[in-house]
């Protein structure tokens, strides 16, 4: 039995939410070498960011940045009328999904993998990342494939794990050579489980782990966290005792408790939620003017989630005031606005306001896995093509309904509450989605790998 401390590489990227939130819960066994701290002394902590680091090539340095600066500039300018949907139309042809029926080998690479592996062997892009590792060799777990990439390209010692961060991939998500490939993939689902094995990775290298979710809205294997949250959540969604009534008994067997409340420890509160670029930001708008009179009539508490970028924030505040509900813009009031320049703070406080959120409202990015939170996801316009399957996935499960016109919300979203749909959707999103991502992936490091094979029969769902 290998040691429990036993603490492994945990690689992010700076692009977006994606890629650092699927890491975030593992900065428990996460660890850094000094020399890749990152460059911004606010943002200090163990989990890796490779686009941003003391001492990162230049050379790298603008691979990564200009990849980055172009998905913020086109998924922003999908919004433009008429060309904006040109324009994004082009770009996401190039890390389309392709259909998964019929089942068929769909292991030969694509135009965007190629690419990438070009800038890694004809730059050395990545290379300095992985010497370093290569010093003191440990597990190494990442979010980006390229990194994978990297790790294997430039013959990285020990053990790689690739994080999938969505519920379904592109082609670029696996190396060109798959079938004979060292990476070992954590998938969140079954069907990336099965789209990998079209793609060409050995049965052997796939972990069907569940999504890494934060153990501050768990509350250890006995969800004990997760389990109460969700006993007063439900009390909020179903007003009308709709769902309730039918599902009572089932819903008390499966939360552990007698009966239900008879009043939820928080107000009835929709928490929103944007995207990295930014580009949804104007639905906050709608919400704000359509809920004017039910937030102040304390009806409903609204979070608008700015993330890590002030202009966003900026936004958000001249929506509020402009949406004359700033006087509930206070410590206790009926808005609120979650932001933190430091990413790692963000997420801390999102975690935090998912506890005491009713409803959560975003595009279907990463966040369509914390429906296993009991959450019911009112989902935004998806962007991108990963985004198009995660919304599918949301509604095959039952967790995730599609946003009606954000100008009349207090129209239908209340209709939803009244009808027991989105209490539904909570319970849904409980029992359908894998919880148990995060430990199930510390045992995978925890355990030696000729352990590992055993522990694939036993993972908790």
């Amino acid at each position: 039995m290998a040691s429990r401390n036993r603490k492994a590489y945990v690689i992010a990227v700076d692009m977006g939410y994606g890629h650092r939130r699927a890491v975030f819960p593992l900065r428990n066994i996460a660890t850094c070498p000094p020399r890749l701290r990152s460059s911004a002394s606010r943002q200090r902590g163990d989990i890796i960011v490779a686009n941003d680091y003391k001492k990162i090539p230049k050379d790298d340095k603008k691979i990564w940045d200009a990849s980055r600066k172009l998905y913020e500039k086109v998924s922003r300018f999908k919004h433009v009328p008429v060309v904006g949907d040109i324009v994004w139309s082009i770009f996401d042809k190039l890390q389309s999904i392709p259909n998964f029926y019929p089942r068929r080998d769909l292991s030969k690479p694509t135009l965007q993998l190629r690419e990438v592996m070009y800038l890694i062997q004809k730059n050395d892009w990545g290379k300095q990342l992985i010497d370093l590792l290569n010093k003191k060799p440990l597990p190494l777990i990442t979010s980006f494939f390229a990194i994978a990439f990297m790790a294997e390209y430039f013959g990285y010692r020990e053990d790689i794990y690739c994080q999938i961060c969505d519920a379904d991939i592109s082609r670029a998500w696996v190396s060109p050579n798959s079938k004979k490939s060292r990476i070992k993939y954590f998938a969140p689902c079954y069907r990336v489980e099965e789209r990998l094995k079209l793609y060409g990775v050995h049965p052997d290298n796939i972990f069907l782990t569940g999504f890494p979710l934060p153990k501050e809205n768990l509350g250890g294997s006995g969800l004990r966290v997760l389990k109460n949250d969700l006993w007063h959540r439900i009390y909020n969604l179903d007003p009308q005792k709709k769902y309730i009534s039918q599902y009572e008994k089932s819903i008390c067997k499966h939360l552990k408790v007698k009966r239900l409340p008879k009043k939820a420890d928080h107000p009835l509160t929709l928490t929103f939620a944007v995207g990295g670029a930014g580009a949804q930001r104007g639905i906050a708008r709608d919400i704000l003017k359509s809920l004017k009179d039910k937030i102040l009539d304390k009806k409903i508490r609204i979070i608008l989630v700015a993330g890590s970028r002030k202009d966003v924030y900026r936004d958000f505040v001249r929506m509020v005031k402009r949406s004359s509900v700033s006087s509930e813009l206070k410590r206790g009031g009926c808005v609120e606005i979650i932001f933190a320049e430091n990413k790692s703070e963000y997420f801390k406080k999102f975690n935090k306001a998912l506890r005491i959120t009713d409803v959560l409202w975003t595009k279907p990015s990463e966040l369509c896995f914390y429906t296993a939170l009991g959450l019911p996801i009112v989902m935004a316009p998806p962007i991108g093509s990963q985004e198009v399957f995660n919304r599918k996935w949301l509604e095959a499960i039952g967790a995730g309904i599609d946003q009606e016109d954000p100008k009349y919300t207090d129209e239908w979203l209340f209709d939803w509450l009244n009808s027991g749909w989105l209490a539904e959707a909570a319970m849904q999103g409980y029992f359908e989605a894998f919880k148990f991502g995060t430990y199930n992936i510390e045992k995978i490091i925890v355990h030696k790998e000729e352990e590992i094979r055993e522990m694939k029969t036993v993972l908790q769902y």
